[in-house]
Formats: C-alpha cells, structure tokens, sequence
C-alpha cells in the first residue's frame, strides 16, 4: 500500500469510527476517548514509519562537523517542531539521532557513516503529485490562501485535514505557547504559524503563508483587439 493511500484510508477509517461509536455506546464520553485513542494511534505509527524511512535514506559520509549539522538540518526541516540532537560516536562510526516532537512522542536511532541513501525496493514509490487547493474563510471569500494537496485527495478530504492539523497545532506545546503569548487562535496566524512537516504529513502543502486578493479581470472593449 502507497503512502498516499494509506492516509486515505485512514482518514476514511477515522470518519467510519466517528459515526459508528455514537451508536454503539451511549457513553458519549467513553465514545470520545476511544476515537482519540485510535487517532492517536494512528499517528504514532505514521510518524514511526516516516522517522524510520528518512533515517534510512539520510546520507551520512562522514562524522565532520559540517556534515553532522547539515543532517541536523535535514531533520529539523522534515519534523517541523521538533527538539532535535545528535551525538557522533567516532568509535562505531555512527551518529545517534534523537527526535522528540512537541506531543511528547520521542524517536531514537543510530545512523552509520555511509556514502549514500541506503536502497530499498526495487519498486519506486508513487507519490501523488501536489494539486491546487485554494481556501478561504465564510466572511470574506475574495482573501484566497493558495495551499497544495495531493491530486488522490478530495477536497473534502483535504478539507478534513486541515481542520484536524490546525486543531492538533493549537493543541501542542508551540501552539499552547502561542496562546499564552495572546496570539489569536484563527486561521491566518495557524497557517503563518505552522510547520511544514504538520502539513506534509497529511498531504498538503502551504504555497504562501499569508492570503492573496482574487483578481477580477476587466473585459477588453468589443472590437478592440487584445
């Protein structure tokens, strides 16, 4: 199963829950913790898999200085929010890379010196490509943020997505950061404000961070040629 997919069904798995658990318990409480749990669930093991392939494919030549920052680097820009340090063990010939996000999931690994991404599969992994997804907000429809998803995403999908990223941004600790520092909990100063690797890691993409006014086009006078 493609990456791309595996977040579909994953999302159509979180809606089929939030449906169902409403009417298999009366607990509307109890409901609730379980669909946390599976969401939170979900995620550990996406972020699990995507440390454990870009640990994989990282290059590490050697254990200089330069290099060791620039993988630092690397790290720092794929999982965006996160505290990230390395340690260079010169006896094994390896470098100790520990990840932790702002939830307070950790990730821990050793990368040996190696001239080149490790291969995998023979097989190339298909990404979907990034399509246009422009938004905007109820009360002024003509302020446009021109976001990306991935083409196999609906714009519902997409839709979903977003809301949920924005919801687990406020909910870290930047983002409880943020709110103790009176920034406004709203939609521009969420998506000026996120990381990229949030919006990756759902299938979208941010083109610019801050709204674009629509333009309205003046139609040329009849007769007069362009």
């Amino acid at each position: 199963m493609k990456k791309a997919e595996k977040k579909t069904t994953e999302t159509q798995l979180l809606d089929l829950l939030k449906r169902v658990l409403p009417k298999a318990t009366a607990d509307q409480k109890l409901a609730g913790k379980i669909y946390l749990a599976v969401e939170q669930e979900l995620k550990a093991k996406n972020r699990s898999a995507n440390f454990e392939k870009f640990c994989a494919r990282v290059p590490l030549p050697d254990l200089e200085p330069a290099t060791i920052e620039a993988v630092q680097r690397q790290f720092v820009e794929s999982f965006g929010g996160a505290d990230v340090a390395l340690k260079a063990n010169r006896k094994e010939k390896s470098v100790t890379v520990e990840v932790s996000l702002p939830d307070g999931q950790q990730f821990t690994r050793d990368i040996r010196v190696r001239p080149l991404a490790e291969e995998g599969s023979d097989e190339q992994e298909i990404v979907p490509k990034f399509v246009p997804f422009p938004v905007c907000l109820p009360g002024d429809l003509e302020l446009v943020w021109f976001l990306a998803k991935r083409e196999n995403m609906s714009p519902e999908e997409a839709g979903r997505a977003l809301t949920k990223i924005e919801d687990d941004f406020w909910g870290s600790k930047s983002g409880q950061k943020l709110l103790r520092d009176r920034v406004e909990r709203s939609f521009p100063e969420f998506i000026a404000r996120a990381p990229g690797g949030m919006l990756s890691e759902m299938g979208l993409k941010r083109h610019y961070k801050t709204p674009e006014p629509v333009k309205q086009l003046r139609p040329l006078p009849k007769g007069k040629k362009a």
